[in-house]
């Protein structure tokens, strides 16, 4: 059986991040080879692992596109020091060297994952033989779901605000195995497609995921709830509220997401659940993250020691943040994912001291090496932003409220009230996800947290497509 990095080399396209190379290339494998990795339903979900274990580099989702880079841009650390991981991207220095490599990987990395994505979608046609009815759902299923979500957010980061900019070009939306460029498509063109894919990915998942009669093993790949979390998402981000509301609706009513308790939100460390694991809807198992985001001698890790150059802030800043000084002091988030290290404060949601024990042998079960990317949580936010009245808004960020030790907002209001008081609710439970940058964008926020001045202008929020692509792809001239 071919291991799992010899499967992404068959189903991923290589991309150089050299000048002189084609980021949208393909570097073709033999057609006895991929017949070979794409011979049995086994081959097809070592493929599927291939791309879930890409998400999860430190490219995407296991660092830039959550607790990293992104995180960095909406403003959640210091990073004062000089030469600090991430401060040019702080600073909005969107030329800089830093940057422009980490922009670079995003893309190349981004592009290779949906490559590996059309790969296995174009297999399960042509061997489809090879498939049960419900490895072919959900296989295909997969696939489509996870190329929707890696071009939501190479949209969300390189394409234009989407009420202003929806008829200008953004990226290519790619779907098929070529060696061509792709045309970048405009804004709203990109985000058809992706609901598009959803649409197919959900139709397929729903005949055959386990998911749905109460496996909770499909979270760490995409499963139909996350298909739908994602779809509701999307919807919000293009000012669909009641299609966002109806997607959000069926994750928050489905029952397979329970909120964390108290006690496991505030055990004792070795046993604190500082991700809120039952909440997770998606999430990607990150096998080496020890290496960067925990305590020890690597110079990768970034959470702890002083606050200058580390992914984090000062207390006064996290005071803020959770409102300790307006009720905010009792905040379970506050109260046990704020640690302390040699006297400084850190955000310790990515840092867990779990142990392997009969109760979490499963990695689905198992607190440390996972990164959130679709919570439970959010949904509840986007019901508060689609909400018909202020009252009933304010429900929805009450039922995250009080779970997380909060007292419950007054229901009477203002719309201004409303958004106010659910900015502050994303903020505190999706901090240091890398989430809260596409939310200002929505907005076009003058002001992130933590910012003493507005922002420069608000072509912040659109990051600039890699010089490479722009040389190769005619389409952008």
């Amino acid at each position: 059986m071919k291991n799992i990095n010899y499967i992404i080399c068959l189903t991923v396209f290589i991309m150089s991040m050299a000048g002189c190379k084609k980021f949208l290339t393909v570097q073709p494998a033999t057609q006895l080879t991929e017949e070979e990795a794409f011979a049995s339903e086994v081959g097809f979900r070592q493929a599927l692992n291939g791309i879930y274990a890409q998400a999860a580099s430190r490219d995407l989702y296991g660092d830039n596109l959550t607790m990293g880079f992104v995180s960095a841009l909406e403003q959640d650390y210091l990073l004062t020091a000089a030469g600090a991981t991430h401060r040019d991207a702080k600073l909005f220095n969107y030329t800089a060297a830093t940057v422009m490599t980490t922009l670079n990987t995003i893309w190349t990395s981004g592009y290779n994952l949906i490559a590996g994505a059309n790969k296995i979608i174009s297999f399960t046609e042509s061997k489809r033989s090879v498939l049960t009815d419900a490895g072919y759902a959900t296989c295909r299923g997969e696939a489509l779901g996870m190329r929707a979500l890696m071009h939501f957010d190479l949209l969300r980061l390189f394409g234009p605000e989407y009420s202003a900019g929806q008829n200008k070009k953004a990226i290519p939306y790619v779907t098929r195995v070529t060696p061509l460029p792709v045309p970048a498509s405009t804004t709203s063109a990109v985000a058809d497609s992706i609901l598009k894919d959803l649409k197919d990915a959900a139709a397929l998942l729903i005949t055959a995921d386990p998911i749905l009669t109460n496996s909770r093993s499909r979270r760490s790949m995409m499963n139909y709830y996350a298909v739908k979390a994602l779809e509701a998402r999307v919807r919000l981000y293009i000012g669909d509220k009641p299609g966002a509301r109806m997607a959000a609706l069926e994750v928050t009513t489905s029952t397979r997401f329970p909120f964390v308790t108290s006690a496991a939100a505030s055990a004792a460390a070795a046993t604190r659940d500082r991700l809120y694991l039952p909440e997770l809807v998606l999430m990607f198992r990150v096998r080496d993250i020890a290496t960067w985001a925990d305590n020890g001698t690597s110079t990768y890790f970034r959470f702890f020691t002083t606050i200058n150059d580390r992914f984090t802030t000062n207390q006064a800043n996290f005071n803020s943040l959770y409102e300790t000084t307006s009720g905010g002091a009792t905040d379970l988030r506050y109260l046990y994912r704020v640690e302390l290290d040699g006297g400084f404060p850190f955000p310790s949601k990515y840092w867990q001291t779990s142990s392997v024990t009969a109760a979490n042998t499963l990695d689905t079960n198992r607190l440390n090496q996972l990164v959130p990317v679709l919570r439970l949580s959010e949904m509840h936010y986007i019901l508060a932003e689609t909400a018909g009245s202020v009252s009933e808004g304010i429900g929805h960020l009450n039922t995250v409220r009080q779970v997380r030790g909060l007292p419950a907002l007054s229901t009477s209001g203002t719309d201004s009230y409303l958004e106010a008081e659910t900015l502050k609710e994303y903020r505190k439970d999706l901090y240091a996800e890398g989430q809260l940058f596409y939310y200002y964008k929505r907005k076009n926020a003058m002001r992130m947290q933590f910012m003493t001045a507005n922002v420069p202008s608000l072509d912040v929020y659109t990051l600039p497509i890699p010089l490479a692509e722009l040389e190769y792809n005619p389409t952008y001239k």
